[in-house]
């Protein structure tokens, strides 16, 4: 059994926002039912990272889709992604796992990096199609060991090491950020394995 006072929402927010705010003008922003990516505008100069009902869960979810998302996609609201609810048909269902898959991937490891349970999401609670959640959490895994093997897009290696850092050697908010902009200041543009 875990003890989920262990993560709040203060530090994961901490966690992003001490490493990603500054470089990316970007910020983890708690918010009501639906997560949205929120590019700057008028209304705020900084990206918002938005996670649904402060769920720590929701926060890792929606920062591994930052983490995966390019120069151009993090200037559209909400990445310029579709986002069809729950009652998807088996096509729709399959384009989601799709879409999911690396994103999903990425959480496991930043679950794992913040010794965290983690559980896949195949998000269609009322749908007309019967879901195979097993199928779907090995194809997850699958992604991270892959992940593993041939290593994290340069952002999501950062979170990774952060989390790590902070959650697993038991060092400051502050010192674990300043690892994760340690990993960003890297040179190589390649793919990094820790």
């Amino acid at each position: 059994m875990h003890d989920e006072t262990r993560w709040t929402l203060d530090d994961v927010i901490t966690l992003f926002d001490g490493v990603f705010a500054e470089r990316y003008r970007t910020r983890l922003t708690p918010g009501g039912d639906e997560p949205l990516y929120q590019p700057a505008s008028g209304d705020a100069d900084y990206h918002q990272v938005i996670f649904a009902h402060g769920f720590y869960a929701s926060a890792l979810h929606e920062i591994s889709h930052w983490c995966i998302a390019g120069e151009r996609r993090r200037q559209l609201e909400d990445y310029g992604y579709w986002y069809l609810p729950d009652g998807r048909d088996a096509q729709q269902q399959n384009a989601f796992e799709a879409a999911e898959l690396a994103p999903q991937a990425l959480e496991s490891l930043f679950c794992e990096a913040s010794e965290r349970p983690f559980h896949v999401s195949v998000d269609n609670l009322g749908g007309e199609v019967e879901v195979d959640r097993k199928n779907f959490t090995d194809k997850v895994l699958s992604r991270a060991q892959r992940y593993r093997d041939e290593g994290l897009p340069r952002r999501a290696a950062a979170f990774q090491v952060t989390l790590q850092d902070y959650y697993q050697k038991k060092t400051t908010l502050d010192q674990a950020c300043r690892a994760g902009q340690a990993l960003l200041d890297q040179s190589v543009s390649s793919p990094v394995s820790r």
